[in-house]
């Protein structure tokens, strides 16, 4: 029985599962707006969203706790700076997945995850299917 399991494990070990939750939340933060999975959306977007309220506390101690999650000094500056300041009036929420059909090879559900107030002039869309 699964009772008060959360979290899905899509079918990777632990730190395999770590490191693309990583390299996902990366590439979110980066490009603000990215293509992948479905289940894989859903379980970055909590991941994220916490990420992003790190940033709005913006203190040296949160600032190491989002570098220790994300291990790239450039994008957690993006986040501390550009990300942060755009949602300081905004408690929550600051993720939108839409469903984006199904993928040829293995008709697998695909989806967008972005940010709420995405800033379409940032990059394009980057696909992630890992």
């Amino acid at each position: 029985m699964r009772h008060k399991v959360a979290g899905r494990k899509l079918n990777r070990t632990s730190s395999h599962r770590k490191a693309l939750f990583m390299n996902l939340a990366q590439a979110l933060i980066k490009n603000e707006q990215i293509k992948t999975t479905l289940p894989k959306a859903k379980e970055i977007r909590p991941i994220v969203e916490k990420l992003v309220t790190l940033g709005k506390r913006g203190d040296l101690h949160s600032r190491r706790q989002a570098l220790a999650a994300l291990q790239d000094k450039e994008v957690v500056a993006k986040l501390m700076s550009v990300i942060a300041t755009r949602f300081s009036s905004r408690n929550g929420g600051y993720t939108r997945i839409m469903k984006a059909g199904f993928r040829y090879g293995d008709n697998a559900p695909m989806a967008v995850i972005e940010f709420v107030d995405y800033d379409p002039t940032a990059q394009t869309v980057v696909a992630i299917t890992n």
